[in-house]
């Protein structure tokens, strides 16, 4: 059988499973709608916050990041796992106790104001169409390639998808196709792994295959690779090229802006007990390690493969490939846009090398090289390597699977985030107070039909790279409702003037200088180079000042102003209070 129709077999095959999960766990309440009815098991919780929160920035662009970063590339691995940590210790539990549908409704009670209520929703609103716009662009990436459609018709496939099972189920169909989901994904992602690493290192585990010796060879697969790269003209690739403070910066962001992404903080309001919100993070982070510790694994291996495929034998001793020989996986991302070879000396060869390393000029020029002609996104790292590997076709059209499921699972649950804000914390808690459940359940489809059209926008006009992107959302939420919820539960000074005048502090210092570097939807006004960041952090790590400037704002304010109620400060204290923290129920 064909790769076309078996990607169309696999991949329709997991959509019906995905909708008939939709149809038989659909909403038929509020309470189903938001947070499934608080009735999940936390095995299963943990499952579908696995999904939710590994997106299209983890299964498609987390080890292309690897692949071409290297060492730099291990601060998305540390932020986005230590950030569960956090989660897990300073917030599921104390979240759950509470009891709300939303976090704008925890931080409308804390702060006992609607305005830190509307502003917490800006905040959400802006954090979640930032990620949602990764999402979108993954999906777009998936279907571009495997279903062989423009980016814009698999946008709308996947739209369509979305649709059925976010607006018709709710939070309930989500969470439990959100299961099935994380078992397509890390199923696809771990499979051709295995076989990768088998081929080039004889072992079944990637894990164990990254300090392993290539087969054949006495050289280990790391050496090999930094000699590789090396010859070619970029750094090695054990080797980090950032500095020390932005390392340390995007590191951070990423995980306080994991502890403050709400549609990951809302998962932990969908299990019965107080307890079950730790267990459910427990769970979450096992599942999440098995794709993240074979992430590093998979980067290495394709930008191994990716280089002998262009460079067949000894990069020092050899030709690269000539266009016309080129293997038919090229052929067939070229037909994306999203690999790129443009012949600048005439030649006929594919020159791939770092054109702006100035000590590597001399031995370019020497070869008649006239500036690298290979331009790779490495977006399609992951979704390319099981072709550049020879993999059988039933292991891509898998891996096809599993990038759609990876990117539909956390766009619906970004969609839905979305949704009840909108259709909770904005029409029902202020605009129209008085609606009926129904036509609360009615405004939050509504919104969420909404939220997919803009959505898909963003996919179609994307910021940045899937994981950029992603890093940006990650920073938003570092700076604005992160230092909110953290000082909601732990300070019983903090009062609403203070939390207000952070929250918008850390979110327009953070988006404005993303904007200035990025130009997400402008033209950047500077360069985005080192020489111009403030302190030397980039925009992916700036979310680190904006939570500084959040949490220095609010304790200045505060002290500055009335304390809060005392009826506040003993809804702190009980929130905090381990209380039968086994089987204590929502407020």
């Amino acid at each position: 059988m064909d790769l076309q129709t078996l990607t169309y077999l696999v991949v329709g095959f997991t959509f019906l499973i995905y909708i008939g999960i939709a149809v038989w766990s659909r909403a038929h309440s509020t309470g189903d709608f938001y947070v499934a009815g608080k009735g999940v098991h936390p095995v299963a919780n943990g499952m579908a916050t696995a999904a939710d929160w590994m997106s299209a920035a983890s299964f498609i662009s987390m080890a292309g990041l690897i692949a071409f970063l290297g060492y730099d590339g291990s601060v998305y691995l540390m932020g986005w796992t230590g950030g569960y940590v956090l989660l897990a210790l300073l917030l599921a539990p104390y979240l759950r106790k509470y009891g709300k549908f939303t976090v704008p409704s925890f931080i409308a009670d804390r702060y006992y104001s609607r305005t830190a209520r509307v502003v917490a929703v800006i905040c959400l609103i802006f954090i979640s169409f930032t990620y949602v716009a990764g999402q979108m662009r993954g999906v777009g990436i998936v279907f571009s390639r495997f279903l062989e459609v423009d980016i814009l018709t698999g946008l709308l496939i996947g739209m369509g998808v979305v649709f059925i099972y976010a607006v018709l189920g709710g939070m309930k169909g989500i969470t439990y196709t959100q299961v099935a989901q994380y078992c397509v994904l890390i199923f696809a992602y771990t499979v051709p792994a295995v076989f990768i690493s088998i081929q080039l290192t004889g072992n079944p585990l990637p894990q164990l295959g990254l300090g392993s010796t290539v087969s054949g060879e006495s050289m280990y697969l790391l050496d090999k690779l930094d000699m590789v790269v090396q010859d070619l003209g970029f750094g090695a690739y054990t080797d980090g090229s950032k500095a020390m403070i932005d390392v340390a910066a995007i590191t951070l962001a990423l995980m306080v802006g994991t502890a403050g992404l709400p549609h990951v903080i809302v998962r932990f309001f969908t299990v019965p007990k107080v307890s079950d919100a730790r267990k459910s993070a427990g769970w979450a982070l096992l599942f999440i390690a098995l794709l993240y510790t074979t992430a590093p694994a998979v980067g290495a291996m394709a930008r191994l493969n990716l280089i002998e495929t262009i460079w067949p034998g000894e990069v020092a001793e050899s030709q690269p490939l000539a266009y016309e020989d080129r293997p038919e996986w090229f052929r067939t991302w070229e037909n994306t846009g999203l690999l790129d070879f443009t012949d600048n000396n005439g030649d006929g060869l594919i020159q791939y090398y770092n054109s702006d390393n100035p000590d590597f000029a001399p031995i370019a020029e020497s070869k008649g090289w006239e500036g690298n002609e290979l331009v790779v996104d490495r977006d399609i790292m992951v979704l390319a390597n099981p072709e550049i590997a020879n993999l059988p076709n039933w292991v891509i059209a898998l891996i096809a699977a599993g990038g759609v499921a990876a990117a539909l699972s956390t766009a619906a649950g970004l969609l839905l985030v979305i949704s009840s804000a909108v259709s909770h914390d904005l029409v029902k808690n202020i605009i129209a107070p008085n609606m009926s459940d129904r036509g609360e359940l009615l405004t939050g489809r509504i919104a969420a039909a909404v939220a997919i059209g803009v959505a898909g926008y963003l996919g179609y006009n994307p910021p940045g790279f899937v994981a950029q992107v992603v890093a940006f959302a990650f920073g938003l939420a570092a700076a604005s409702l992160f230092p909110a919820i953290i000082m909601g539960i732990f300070s019983t000074r903090i009062n609403r003037e203070g939390a207000i005048a952070g929250m918008l502090t850390g979110l327009i210092f953070t988006f404005s200088y993303i904007l200035y570097f990025k130009g997400i939807f402008i033209t950047p006004i500077a360069a985005n180079v080192p020489e111009n960041w403030l302190f030397g952090i980039s925009p992916e790590g700036i979310g680190v000042v904006g939570m500084l400037l959040n949490f220095g704002v609010a304790f200045t304010i505060s002290r500055f102003t009335a304390a809060p109620p005392k009826h506040i400060r003993e809804l702190i204290e009980d929130i905090r209070v381990p209380r039968g923290a086994g089987g204590a129920q929502a407020h």
